[in-house]
C-alpha cells in the first residue's frame, strides 16, 4: 500500500513539473517542430525544440509547457521557412500529414518525421500515446515517454472523483466565434477523448470535421434541453457582448437554468500535455462551482 501511494504520489509531482514547464532535461538532438500538438509534447518528454513555427502564437493557445526564451521562429506552421530551418542544422524535423506537400524539401535538411495525433480513424487518445511514444523513441528518450503516457493516465484517474459533480447532466463544449456561432467539441476531438475517461457526457453528438468539432449557430444550443455549456477563452469582444446581454443566448435552456460556466484558454488540437490541462482545468472548473453553489445556499440560509 505504501509503494503504491507513494508511487501515485511521485507521477502526480511529476505531471504537476511537467506542466508548469519548469524542468527540462539535459540538451538532445536538435529538433524542430512546426505543430503545436508536437511541440508540447517534445516539451513534455523534456526535449526543448531548437526551432517552432508561430511561437507566440503557442505563447497564446497552448500555454503549457511553455516555451523557453529565445527559441527560433520558423514562420508559419503551414508555411515554413525553408531558409530558417535550414541555418538550424537539425538533426530531426517533426511534421504533420499536413505538412506532406513540404516533405521532400525538409528531408534535404535533416531526416523528417511525419506523425499524427489527429486522424481520419478519429481515435485521439490512442494516437496521442503513439505519437509521444513515438517522439519519445526519436529523440532517444524512451524512458521519458512512459513517464508521459504515466503520468496523463495519473492526471486523469486524480480529476475523476473531482469533476463527479460534472457527470450529473451532458455537458457540451463550445468556442465562440463569432457573436452568433459556436465551435462545438464533439467526436474525434481531444476534449471528448478526456470527457470519455472521465465518465462525463457529451452533449453534441452529431457529425464532427476532421478535427472533431462542429460550427453552427447558437440556437442550435437548445437541442439538449438538460445539458450544461462551458465555453472555451478567449471569447471575441462581438461575442462578450451576447454574453452579457444577447437575446438568442439568454434564452438557451442552460444560460436561463444558470449550467453555464466559463474555461481558461485549452489547445484543442494538442496531445497528451493538452488533456492532462484540460482535465485540471475541468476539476477547478467543478471545484469552484461547487464552492459557488455552497455559497448561494448560505445566502439562502
Amino acid at each position: 500500500m505504501t509503494d503504491a501511494l507513494f508511487s501515485r504520489r511521485a507521477l502526480m509531482a511529476g505531471a504537476a513539473a511537467l506542466l508548469a514547464g519548469r524542468a527540462m532535461a539535459a540538451p538532445g538532438p536538435r529538433v524542430v517542430a512546426f505543430d503545436w500538438g508536437i511541440v508540447e509534447t517534445l516539451l513534455g518528454l523534456g526535449v526543448v525544440p531548437a526551432g517552432v513555427a508561430e511561437g507566440d502564437g503557442y505563447a497564446e493557445w497552448v500555454r503549457e509547457p511553455a516555451l523557453p526564451p529565445g527559441i527560433p521562429d520558423l514562420g508559419l506552421r503551414v508555411e515554413p521557412n525553408m531558409e530558417a530551418v535550414a541555418r538550424l542544422r537539425p538533426d530531426l524535423i517533426v511534421i504533420t500529414p499536413q505538412l506532406a506537400s513540404f516533405e521532400p524539401m525538409l528531408a534535404r535538411i535533416a531526416p523528417t518525421l511525419s506523425l499524427a495525433i489527429f486522424d481520419e480513424d478519429g481515435d485521439v487518445w490512442t494516437r496521442a500515446r503513439q505519437v509521444a511514444l513515438a517522439l519519445a523513441s526519436a529523440t532517444g528518450r524512451e524512458d521519458a515517454g512512459a513517464r508521459l503516457l504515466a503520468q496523463a493516465d495519473a492526471v486523469l484517474e486524480a480529476a475523476r472523483p473531482k469533476v463527479e459533480p460534472l457527470t450529473a447532466r451532458p455537458l457540451y463544449l463550445a468556442s465562440f466565434v463569432d457573436a452568433r456561432h459556436v465551435r462545438v467539441y464533439g467526436r474525434g476531438s481531444l476534449f471528448d477523448a478526456v470527457l470519455t475517461r472521465l465518465g462525463i457526457a457529451n452533449a453534441f453528438t452529431g457529425s464532427t470535421s476532421f478535427w472533431g468539432f462542429a460550427t453552427f449557430g447558437l440556437e442550435h444550443l437548445a437541442a439538449a434541453q438538460d445539458a450544461a455549456l462551458l465555453v472555451f477563452e478567449p471569447v471575441p469582444p462581438e461575442a462578450r457582448a451576447t454574453l452579457a446581454h444577447g437575446p438568442l443566448w439568454q434564452r438557451l435552456p442552460m444560460v436561463e437554468a444558470g449550467r453555464i460556466g466559463l474555461l481558461p484558454t485549452v489547445w484543442s488540437f494538442g496531445g497528451l500535455v493538452s488533456a492532462m490541462r484540460f482535465a485540471r482545468v475541468l476539476a477547478d472548473h467543478a471545484a469552484a462551482s461547487a464552492v459557488s453553489g455552497a455559497r448561494r445556499g448560505d445566502a439562502r440560509g
